[in-house]
């Protein structure tokens, strides 16, 4: 890490089946969660120039998090399951363990279909869709898939299982080439460095054939939040068209071609000021920052409005699993906003927080 670069805090945490899951923190502000993709190590983020520069980019104004996905990089490589089910778990688990209640939700190439499904799953949560390079349906999830489509899908496959743990980068220069046909011979072994750090042959094999299987197509059409597409013209990983077909089924997408072949652009192209222009300005990063609440705040905006929800149903004795259906709410996002009100007014106990509550004048009488 470079003395450019801002402070980085690695954490860890669990996914419902206990797949440990390592993420990386950085900056400080509203949070922006970042899905995870398969092509990610926390502790080597620094290093890549994509993650690099967009950590620049955020860090000043946000506590931008992110994290690897299972079986890659630092999370836990041995797992059982590897599937949209399965990432879409793994998110909520970084988002439970941040307790972040609502947040703006990023998500670049496979990262975009877990954002999508996660927004439509979580329409509650998410307050903002920065989608980039991503696709709604791939090589095995389109209906009436040309032969010739699937056929180059299982030999992407076979090239991974063949080739990616070798010292020779040729079978990984297929990749490389396809993600970055305007890099630079240095950004080229960057990236493939990456690709070898990243996962296991086996791994990544298992990763590439369940992303060519993702469907997003009918969570799109339920995202209910404000959606920010881009997508590079000339990109050969995913094409153009996939890209505008994603904005076209999200209700009111802004989406922005972007200049280039590279699927993800470096600082170095032409796209990255747009790119950067564009995300801050739907973000609102940069703009004169409102009020925020100081130190004398009172007791009820030191809480969110979530939080006094769930607090004075506990207070009429109801059970976690009670409140997650009344509200709709999974069991954990309940203790998450519980924990939150606890820590706010300073309660050792739940029945602490309801009684300090309610000597405030924060719940119904």
């Amino acid at each position: 890490m470079t003395t450019m670069d801002p402070p980085r805090e690695i954490r860890f945490c669990r996914s419902a089946d206990g797949v440990e899951l390592a993420m990386a923190l950085y900056g400080a502000g509203p949070p922006l969660v970042k899905a995870a993709t398969w092509l990610t190590h926390v502790e080597t983020d620094h290093a890549s120039p994509f993650e690099q520069a967009t950590i620049r980019a955020v860090s000043p104004h946000r506590r931008f998090v992110t994290y690897d996905a299972r079986g890659c990089g630092l999370s836990q490589r041995n797992v059982d399951e590897v599937s949209m089910d399965a990432w879409l778990r793994d998110l909520e688990a970084v988002v439970d363990d941040q307790g972040l209640e609502r947040f703006p939700l990023l998500g670049i190439s496979q990262g975009a279909a877990i954002a999508v499904a996660y927004a439509a799953r979580h329409p509650e949560r998410v307050s903002q869709l920065v989608l980039i390079g991503g696709f709604a349906t791939s090589y095995l999830s389109t209906a009436k898939a040309d032969p010739r489509i699937v056929e180059e899908a299982e030999t992407l496959i076979k090239i991974v299982e063949l080739g990616w743990g070798s010292a020779s980068p040729a079978f990984r220069q297929v990749f490389v080439s396809k993600f970055l046909p305007d890099a630079t011979a240095e950004q080229w072994r960057v990236f493939d460095d990456l690709q070898k750090a990243t996962a296991t042959p086996q791994m990544a094999a298992r990763y590439l054939r369940a992303m060519f299987s993702v469907s997003v197509k009918a969570e799109a059409a339920q995202v209910r939040c404000p959606a920010l597409v881009m997508h590079v013209k000339g990109d050969q990983t995913v094409y153009f068209e996939q890209g505008r077909r994603l904005a076209a089924l999200i209700p009111n997408a802004r989406f922005v071609p972007l200049p280039g072949n590279n699927h993800v652009p470096f600082e170095t192209d032409a796209a990255w000021p747009l790119l950067v222009q564009e995300l801050r300005d739907f973000l609102g990063i940069g703009a004169a920052a409102s009020a925020s609440a100081s130190a004398s705040a009172s007791p009820r905006s030191a809480l969110t409005a979530r939080q006094l929800e769930v607090l004075a149903r506990v207070a009429a004795g109801q059970t976690d699993k009670q409140i997650a259906r009344e509200l709709q709410l999974s069991p954990r996002t309940v203790e998450m906003h519980v924990a939150g009100a606890m820590k706010a007014l300073g309660g050792k106990t739940r029945a602490e927080a309801v009684r300090q509550a309610a000597q405030q004048g924060l719940l119904p009488a």
